[in-house]
C-alpha cells in the first residue's frame, strides 16, 4: 500500500505520530517471554510481528482517532527480560515497569506468564486491584514446580489478590479441569462461561464485570489471551479450541476496557505468529491493541 497523507498508518503512530495536545499517553510495554510456556511456543516473537502487522491499520476507528494518545513505546531492549529463570522476570519486569510513567499500560508478551508480574507493577495494592481475564482457562495450575503460562492466576492469589477481585470471562468447555475449576470456586473467583457470554453478550458481560470491579478496587488490570478466540481465528494460539468467542467480540470488550476509567493495564499474550496463518491471529492482536486505545482515547474525551 503507498503512503497516503491523508491515510494515517496506526505504524507510524506507535513510532510517535500524534496530534497536538493529547488527551493521554499510554505506555506500549513488549514483554517477550515465552520460556515459561507449557506447550512450545515462540510467543516471544509477537511483539515484532504486531509492530509489522500495524502498517496494515489506520488510526482511525469511525469515531475516535487514536493518534489523540502520545505513545510511549518500550521495547524488550529497554525492558529488563531473563531468557532463562522464569522466577526472575518476576522481579526483573515488574520493576522495569515501575519506572514506566503513563496514564495506562499495554503490555505486549510473551505468553501468559507476563500477567502475573505486569499486575503487580501497576497495583496499587492486591487488595485494591481487581483483574479480569478473557481466557478459555483458569490458569490456576500449581505453582509447586514453578512459574508458568498456566498458573498466573493461582500465583497472583497466592501473593494476596483476593479471588473475589478476579473475574474470568470465556471459560470454555474440555478446557479446563474439575480440580482447577474447584480452585477458582474455594477463592470466590467470578466465572462467565463462553455459553453465558453468547447468552448474554460480550458487551453486557464485559461493562457489568468492570463496573462491579470499580466498586471496591482502585486499579483493574484486563489480560486478552487470545487462545479465548475461536480456533479458526486464532491459530498462532497453541491453548485455542473449536467453540470460542468471536473476533469482534474480543475487539468490544478490549474497547469497554479501555474506556473504563478504573482500568489501568491491558496484555495480549499467547500468540506464536510462526503459527499463524494468513496472519489472522496477529492481525487480531493487533486490533485488540487499537480498540483498546479507542476506548483511552474516548475516555479522555
Amino acid at each position: 500500500m503507498p503512503d497516503d497523507p491523508n491515510w494515517p498508518r496506526a505504524s507510524a503512530w506507535l513510532a510517535g505520530d500524534h496530534m497536538p495536545d493529547p488527551v493521554a499517553t499510554l505506555a506500549v510495554v513488549e514483554v517477550p517471554v515465552d520460556i515459561a510456556s507449557l506447550s512450545p511456543s515462540k510467543a516471544r516473537k509477537a511483539p515484532e510481528a504486531l509492530r509489522g502487522a500495524l502498517e496494515r491499520f489506520s488510526t482511525w476507528d469511525g469515531d475516535v482517532d487514536v493518534r489523540s494518545l502520545r505513545i510511549r513505546h518500550e521495547t524488550e531492549r529497554s525492558m529488563a527480560v531473563n531468557f532463562g529463570v522464569p522466577e526472575e522476570n518476576v522481579v526483573l519486569v515488574e520493576d522495569s515497569v515501575r519506572r514506566i510513567e503513563a496514564d495506562a499500560f499495554a503490555f505486549l508478551g510473551g505468553d501468559n506468564s507476563i500477567t502475573r508480574p505486569c499486575l503487580r507493577a501497576i497495583a496499587p495494592s492486591l487488595d485494591r486491584t481487581g483483574l479480569v481475564t478473557l481466557d478459555a482457562h483458569h490458569d490456576l495450575r500449581d505453582t509447586d514446580e514453578g512459574l508458568n503460562n498456566g498458573n498466573p492466576v493461582r500465583a497472583l492469589l497466592e501473593d494476596g489478590l483476593p479471588g473475589g477481585n478476579v473475574w474470568q470471562i470465556g471459560i470454555q468447555p474440555f478446557a479446563n479441569s474439575p480440580a482447577y475449576a474447584a480452585v477458582a470456586r474455594e477463592h470466590g473467583i467470578n466465572v462467565v462461561t463462553v455459553d453465558e457470554v453468547r447468552t448474554r453478550g460480550i458487551g453486557t458481560v464485559t461493562s457489568v464485570v468492570l463496573d462491579d470491579l470499580a466498586t471496591r478496587t482502585d486499579a483493574i488490570y484486563v489480560d486478552l489471551d487470545l487462545d479465548v478466540l475461536d480456533r479458526a481465528f486464532a491459530p498462532a494460539c497453541p491453548g485455542a479450541r473449536p467453540g470460542g468467542l468471536m473476533p469482534a467480540e474480543l475487539f468490544e470488550a478490549a474497547r469497554l476496557a479501555g474506556a473504563h476509567p478504573k482500568v489501568r493495564a491491558v496484555d495480549i499474550v499467547e500468540v506464536d505468529p510462526t503459527r499463524d496463518v494468513a496472519d489472522v491471529t496477529v492481525l487480531a492482536a493487533a486490533r485488540c491493541l487499537l480498540s483498546f486505545a479507542a476506548g483511552l482515547a474516548a475516555r479522555g474525551t
